[in-house]
Order: C-alpha cells, then sequence, then structure tokens
C-alpha cells in the first residue's frame, strides 16, 4: 500500500485500478471512456470477488457500489449527505431516527427494482461486519435498535435510546446497499429474532451475537456470478492491468450519467500514478503526493489542470511517552520549538499539504471554525527556535556537551523517526525534521519500515519511540479526536464502559497519561473525547476547546502539516469537475458522474 492509498481510505476518497496502456481514447460513439484510478484499492486483484464488503473485492464506491447517502464532511456538521440509494431523508430532532425515501424508480442492473428490502437485507448483512451503527451490544454507542419497513421505497431505522451517539445517521447513510435477491440467503430465517435477542443481556444474548458474527467470514467471501449493480456501472471484466465498468442504463439518473464506460487503472505507487497524469490518460486522479518538479511536468499535459479543497486530515510526529526522554512534555515541547513547520512542509508536501498553524489536534480550518479566531490565536504556537528549545530540554533535566544534547542521566541522546518507507512524503518529512534537529545538536536519524501494514502493527505494538501518525480526521469532532486520546493512547471502550489500560497494554503505544490539567482544571481527555459522541451545541463546543488546549499544551504529537485535498482533472474528454474548494472533492468522481455534474465535452 502507498501514500496516496493510506490518505485516501481515511479521507474516504475513492476509485479503482485499470489499464492496457494506449490511454484514454475515448468512444466514437456515446459517452465515451472515463478513466481513473481507485484511492482505496492500489494493486487489482482480479481473483477477488465483487463484494464490497471485501477489502480486496472488486466493488468501486460511486461507481458500482452504493451507500445511502454520499457524505458532504462538512466541517462541523457530520449529517450532511448528497442522495445516493436514497433520495431523501427525515433526521429526527434529537437524532433518534431517520427516516429514508428511495429513489422511486431506480432498478438494479438486471431490472430488479431497488427497494427498502435491499436496504434491510444489506443492513441485517452490516450486522454480521459489526461495528459502529449496527454493533450489536445493547451498550454500544450509537447503534440501530429497530429497522421498519414502511412501504417499498420507505424505512425507518431507529437508534438505540441507551447510548445514543451524534454519529449515527452517517453510521447509517454509510451503509453499503446489495440487492436482497443476490445476497438475501446470506442470513438464515430467524435472522432478526437473532439480532433482537443479541441486542439484550444474558447467555442467550451472547449466543444470538456469536451466531451473527460467525456469518462474517461467509459474507466476506461471498462471490456473485455477475456484477448486479444499482449504481451509474455495472463491472463489465478486468485484467491485472484494468478494471473496465460500462453504464447501468437501469440507473435513476442515467439520463446525465455521460460516460458510457469507466476504466479503473492499475496502480502500484504514486510514481505509476505521475505517470498517467504525465501522459494525460486520467480524467481524473484523487489526491496524489506529488513533488513540485513531477508538478510541473503533470500540468505541462494539455488538458490537465489542478482542483485543490480542503482535506479532512493532518500529518504530525507522534511520541511513545512510555519510553524516555518522550515522557517529560518539555522535551516535547523544545521539539515543537525546533521543527520549522513551513520548511518541513516545503520538503514534504509542497503541492498537497499547508503547514500546521500550531497542535491543537484538529486541521487549521475546522479548528477556526470550533474555537474561533480568538481562540485558535491563543494556542501557543511553538515557533521559539532554538532558544526556546533550549530552555524547555533544561527543565526536562537535558544537558547540552559539546554542542550535542544528552539526556538526563549524561547518556547520549539518539531521536529515531519510523516512517513506512512507500510513503514519500512522509519520508521526506522526517528527514526534513531529522536535519533541523542534527543541526541543533539532537542527534536525529530516520528508520523506514517496509510497508504500512507492518508499520501500524509495530507502532501498535510500541515498538517505535517516534513516528508519523495522520491526526485531525474529521468532520465530526469525536473522530478527530479519537486520533489522539483513544484507543492508541489507553481509552477502550468495552460493553458501553469507557476504560483506560497502561502504556505497552491492548494497543496503547502513546502512553499518555490518563489526566491532564487544562486552565487550572484537572480533565480527562479520553473521556471528553468519549462525550463528543453524544453531546452537542455549547456543551460540544467547550469540550473541542478544552481537548485542543490539552493537545497543545501536552503535545501527543506535533501536527507538522494539513493536507490539501489536490486532485487532477483532465478536460480534453469531459467537463463539469468541482471547482476549487468544493465539497465535492472528498467524494469519488464516480459521485460527481452519477449526480450528473460530469459532461461530455
Amino acid at each position: 500500500m502507498k501514500r496516496l492509498a493510506a490518505v485516501a481510505a481515511l479521507l474516504g476518497l475513492a476509485a479503482m485500478t485499470a489499464c492496457s496502456g494506449g490511454g484514454n481514447t475515448g468512444n466514437s460513439s456515446g459517452g465515451g471512456v472515463y478513466t481513473t484510478i481507485d484511492a482505496l484499492k492500489p494493486g487489482l486483484d482480479v481473483n477477488a470477488p465483487i463484494n464490497p464488503y471485501n477489502p480486496k473485492g472488486n466493488a468501486f464506491r460511486g461507481y458500482n457500489s452504493m451507500w445511502l447517502g454520499w457524505t458532504k464532511n462538512h466541517m462541523t456538521d457530520p449529517n450532511q449527505f448528497y442522495p445516493g440509494i436514497a433520495a431523501s431523508w427525515d433526521i429526527a430532532p434529537d437524532q433518534s431516527s431517520i427516516t429514508l425515501k428511495l429513489h422511486p424508480n431506480n432498478k438494479w442492473s438486471d431490472g430488479k427494482p431497488v427497494t427498502a428490502e435491499d436496504v434491510r437485507v444489506s443492513i441485517g448483512l452490516a450486522y454480521t461486519q459489526g461495528g459502529t451503527a449496527y454493533a450489536l451490544d445493547p451498550k454500544a454507542a450509537g447503534a440501530a435498535s429497530d429497522i421498519e419497513v414502511i412501504d417499498p421505497q420507505t424505512i425507518k431505522i431507529t437508534q438505540a435510546a441507551d447510548n445514543p451517539s451524534v454519529t449515527f445517521v452517517r453510521g447509517i447513510m454509510e451503509t453499503i446497499i446489495v440487492p436482497a435477491h443476490i445476497w438475501g440467503s446470506l442470513l438464515p430465517a430467524d435472522f432478526w429474532d437473532k439480532v433482537k435477542t443479541a441486542r439484550t443481556d444474558g447467555p442467550e444474548a451472547e449466543a444470538a451475537r456469536k451466531t451473527i458474527t460467525d456469518l462474517a467470514p461467509k459474507v466476506l467471501a461471498f462471490g456473485p456470478k455477475e456484477d448486479v449493480s444499482a449504481g451509474p456501472f455495472k463491472l463489465e471484466r478486468m485484467n491485472p492491468g484494468e478494471a473496465l465498468l460500462v453504464k447501468n442504463k437501469n440507473f435513476y439518473n442515467a439520463a446525465k450519467v455521460a460516460p458510457d464506460q469507466v476504466k479503473i487503472l492499475n496502480y502500484n505507487g504514486n510514481e505509476q500514478v505521475w505517470g498517467y497524469l504525465t501522459a494525460g490518460k486520467l480524467d481524473n486522479s484523487p489526491f496524489t503526493a506529488v513533488p513540485a518538479d513531477v508538478m510541473k511536468r503533470i500540468a505541462a499535459a494539455p488538458g490537465n489542470a489542478v482542483v485543490r479543497g480542503y482535506s479532512p486530515v493532518g500529518n504530525s510526529l507522534a511520541f511513545n511517552q512510555s519510553k524516555k526522554p518522550y515522557d517529560n512534555v518539555h522535551v516535547r515541547r523544545g521539539l515543537a520549538h525546533l521543527i520549522n513547520r513551513e520548511q518541513v512542509t516545503k520538503v514534504a508536501s509542497p503541492e498537497g499539504g499547508t503547514a500546521s498553524v500550531t497542535t491543537s489536534g484538529m486541521h487549521q480550518k475546522p479548528a477556526a471554525e470550533w474555537l474561533g479566531a480568538a481562540g485558535l490565536n491563543s494556542l501557543e504556537p511553538y515557533k521559539g527556535g532554538a532558544a526556546k528549545a533550549e530552555e524547555e530540554f533544561k527543565k526536562a533535566g537535558l544537558k547540552k556537551v559539546d554542542g550535542k544534547w544528552n539526556l538526563a542521566d549524561g547518556k547520549p541522546w539518539k531521536l529515531t523517526i519510523n516512517v513506512p518507507a512507500p510513503f514519500s512524503d512522509w519520508l521526506a518529512g522526517a528527514k526534513a525534521v531529522t536535519s533541523q534537529l542534527n543541526d541543533a545538536g539532537v542527534a536525529a536519524e530516520v528508520v523506514t519500515t517496509a510497508d504500512y501494514p507492518l508499520y501500524l502493527e509495530e507502532l501498535a505494538a510500541g515498538k517505535y519511540d517516534v513516528g508519523m501518525w495522520l491526526v485531525a480526521l474529521g468532520p465530526a469532532p469525536y473522530n478527530i479526536y479519537q486520533r489522539l486520546y483513544g484507543t492508541q493512547n489507553g481509552w477502550q471502550l468495552l460493553a458501553g464502559q469507557l476504560k483506560h489500560v497502561p502504556a505497552g497494554k491492548e494497543g496503547n503505544w502513546m502512553g499518555g497519561p490518563e489526566t491532564i490539567e487544562v486552565d487550572g482544571e484537572k480533565i480527562n481527555p479520553g473521556e471528553l473525547t468519549h462525550k463528543l459522541n453524544s453531546v452537542t451545541g455549547e456543551e460540544q463546543k467547550k469540550i473541542i476547546s478544552q481537548l485542543a488546549k490539552a493537545a497543545n499544551q501536552d503535545l501527543p504529537v506535533i501536527q507538522l502539516w494539513d493536507y490539501v485535498n489536490t486532485q487532477f482533472v483532465n478536460t480534453n474528454r469531459f467537463t463539469g469537475f468541482p471547482e476549487n474548494e468544493s465539497d465535492m472533492l472528498r467524494l469519488t468522481s464516480g459521485v460527481w458522474i452519477q449526480l450528473g455534474l460530469v459532461k461530455k465535452k
């Protein structure tokens, strides 16, 4: 997995894989061929099933795989969506339920109508996978408790009253919808009785939960003989180089779907994407980390253009506070003062990032929305340079000998930043940081890990002192602060109860303190983060302010840069692409096409 895929998966971006060479020559008749990549699926697996639940499955979000609604990723409101399978929806004021109306004229690619029963079966399949709105534990936050088919085009989903969550609606809208007449046989006849029992307590409930979750492997492995899609396209064929999707003429908005075909090109790294773009092969490429010299070559290709928008994600340097000297906040603060974030960003992500204003846990744009200009400006910017760093290091007991900083016990201090080797921008950023630190007398080096999955495994196992970590994953504040004060920092949610586990246990690799003093008040940042899952309005703003201050003064991470959603489009074949700062840029181009934005030139 490469850098593009990791960020894109967190942003919710998508497309897929394909290309047998020869570029996008269009089609002499009809709407032509639209060519892109899938940021969620680097590397094409021709043997994978046509299964949207399978991580390797040949289902491509927005093209032949559909959600109930497409999340806008608004900076402060997670409950804004574009139509997907649902044409409209009514959310109860307290988010206790959502009633969905489906498009009345939508059909699956085999001609059968898309109905509320398809939604109900899809929700059943989601229960087998667990999590979010479909957790079976009765104490889980934001779980659905009742699914009612009102008529063939209307379905109501009710949230469990015991532990409500402000993320419930989003969890429902991001449900994958598949045809009941293809997938329904995977659910046993007594499935919904089992779900009802599972949401109670006692031995019978535990047995019911096990029965349901035991269905998960069967669902993940299921492979329909052909693609039956309710999206704008269906998968026609694929090979190691490309996936070819053809227009679904039964799609509700088919008249406004411009391309007749979509090719999703295979890639195994950023460099391959750069080659496609330089050759003008792609009608759209979602976010890709691009150095300045490559950007010039891409921009020179006829028809290529760059569009940029808000990206709810940032990059940071994260600390394992169970390791010395990173357990001392003055060490972390000293490092924050030494690191010139503007220079690091210029080296690491000049086209796809802006230097973080400070560390708050949030991207600068939503931070300004939640905290206000005064609140954001009140945070410590950490721009004191060597003089301020020396002051902080001395508070930590560090000693400078012959121009080099040693630990408090006099032993040499060697700072090691771990980075997954394939992530070109992370690697460049880490090298820029270590260069600055070495110049300031902090002996520092970069050590690479072979791939991203291994990196995450070793990070969670506590093998690294310092490593790169994605933060600020919006739009929901709960999701944002989970990156700092969630499982990786010791807070575990089990059976609806929050507990804090010691450093080095159960994935707690950050090892931060359970409580922090903010403005003279001792707070538990994990508990406050958990509350963000259920509170709204002024109470939510108050908690966000407290957490931003906690992150700013305690520095579990040092934020380096905020990502900019830098995308590429080519207007030689199609027009109507989203403009700069459009919230559409946070969705796949399959969604742009299905909503009728993209036009044949």
